[in-house]
């Protein structure tokens, strides 16, 4: 049976259990002014005789304003029945492994999802204080760049912005694809995205082997808008349901600019007043009270958490419109993804400069705090050393040493799309690079480094427990130079001879 046959018996089903007939007054697609329904609510679900639904967005005087999931316009004069029932949507651990649109239905073809445990109201209120905890464990993006300078927590709302085709998505897959492995329940909202762009983020998730660990929740570009404005709220839904399972979750929303251009179009056709750029001005409370479900909550004697990372897209490097400001208010800090750079050819192109996470860096370790220090102090003087040398000054020990390293974590830090690193793998090679034993001569070695020890980190128990023992075993910073420097010779001949 066809979704159009469905609704059109559910309208049949709700005529006959409410007793109330709507009809189409006045049609703005896709809203629609129904008189009639007296007993209507807010967020109610509504079938049209013609084989569609909606839900009711307003209650005016004389009509009840509805948002309708369709293309097509529907007709004036056409019957209308209220359901009683208020919209949701379809979650359970059946969801795992599928694709699947903002209503919850299968966007592969003739597939039907099982093993749905309930139905959940996409607009429910977010958590009160009481139930929040303090965010106290790393979230591991498999990033270095972030690991170590821009630190999350689980539980935290951190802004992915920059300008188009900048690495964005690119990075949310990396985060996912480390997080997937660790166990993490991954949920990508694709909103109004090119329907390709969709399936290369789900080939690259079959690819790597956790497509069973992940949901994508999608909706194309040419979808109803009504169908692009739920999206976000579904997939929250969805990572709501499984918080209460005690699961911790990544909710990656795949971009918040797109969906608040739709949600500006939904409200100018509503006759909503508008203000700065045209945005309505309950934009800002649509968004805040979105990002609000998510964070580090405690429910009964489990901690979980939900991790979101809104995307915002920049024009020509500008952080500064509407949208962006407003998202920046609300998260937990923001990466930027710097165009220049990007063009220059750093992948991630991440400014650390112009970067902020506010609660990652109280997850950290004294180790990776001392890293963190070190780091920060490096690229500032790096910063300062290179702006120097363009007025053409003699190039002292001082100054070679200086740039020289900078050239050597560049490449450390330069990472590929599917290349996720474990963060006791990234401390490794950083402190084989900060202590001096990968030198000059052996810079071209630091990405096969960087890749035979991830291949051995994960295949190989002694190695691994290797690592972790000095890792785990450090005081701060300066003990694990010492004990790097000490058992540096065995690690990598141990590296160099390994077969995998």
């Amino acid at each position: 049976m066809s979704l159009v046959d469905i609704y059109k018996e559910n309208f049949n089903i709700s005529l006959d259990r409410n007793k109330e007939t709507g009809f189409v007054d006045e049609v703005i697609h896709p809203i629609v002014y129904i008189d009639g329904l007296p007993k209507a609510r807010l967020s109610e679900v509504v079938y049209f005789e013609s084989g569609c639904m909606g839900i009711v967005t307003s209650l005016l005087e004389d009509y009840v304003e509805v948002m309708v999931f369709r293309n097509t316009p529907v007709l004036v004069g056409e019957k209308v029945s209220r359901s009683n029932e208020i919209l949701q949507v379809p979650v359970g651990d059946g969801l795992l492994g599928n694709v699947v649109d903002s209503l919850g239905n299968s966007m592969h073809e003739n597939k039907v999802i099982t093993g749905i445990s309930e139905f959940r109201d996409t607009n429910a209120s977010p958590p009160p204080i009481n139930f929040r905890e303090r965010i106290t464990v790393p979230l591991e993006t498999g990033v270095s760049l972030v690991d170590f300078l821009i630190p999350l927590g689980r539980g935290q709302r951190e802004l992915v912005i920059g300008d188009r085709n900048t690495g964005k998505t690119t990075f949310a897959m990396q985060v996912m694809l480390s997080q997937a492995k660790l166990g993490t329940v991954c949920i990508y909202a694709g909103i109004g995205k090119k329907l390709h762009s969709i399936k290369k983020v789900e080939n690259q998730l079959v690819r790597s082997g956790v497509m069973n660990r992940t949901i994508i929740v999608a909706s194309g570009s040419s979808d109803p808008i009504a169908n692009i404005y739920l999206t976000p709220y579904t997939a929250m839904t969805i990572a709501e349901y499984f918080r209460d399972k005690g699961k911790d979750v990544l909710l990656i929303l795949d971009d918040l600019s797109t969906h608040a251009k739709f949600y500006r179009e939904l409200s100018l056709i509503a006759k909503k007043f508008p203000g700065r750029d045209s945005y309505p001005g309950d934009v800002f409370y649509a968004h805040s009270r979105l990002l609000e479900r998510a964070g580090n909550f405690k429910l009964g004697n489990k901690v979980s958490s939900i991790t979101c990372l809104p995307l915002a897209e920049a024009i020509e490097g500008d952080i500064t419109g509407y949208i962006q400001t407003n998202l920046m208010s609300i998260t937990d800090g923001h990466i930027f993804f710097d165009q220049s750079l990007f063009k220059s050819g750093k992948k991630p192109a991440i400014n650390y400069f112009l970067s902020v996470t506010r609660v990652g860096r109280q997850t950290q370790s004294k180790v990776k705090w001392g890293i963190n220090r070190e780091l920060s102090s490096f690229f500032y003087l790096h910063s300062k050393t290179e702006r120097f040398i363009h007025f053409g000054a003699e190039l002292n020990e001082g100054i070679k040493a200086t740039l020289e390293m900078g050239k050597k974590l560049d490449q450390f830090f330069d990472q590929t799309t599917e290349e996720i690193l474990s963060i006791d793998v990234q401390i490794f090679l950083f402190v084989m690079i900060w202590s001096g034993i990968l030198k000059e001569e052996t810079i071209g070695k630091i990405r096969f480094y960087r890749a035979q020890a991830q291949k051995l980190y994960d295949k190989d128990p002694i190695f691994r427990d290797k690592l972790k023992k000095i890792i785990n075993s450090s005081d701060d910073f300066n003990s694990i130079l010492g004990k790097i420097s000490a058992q540096h010779k065995e690690l990598v001949d141990y590296m160099e001879k390994a077969k995998i």
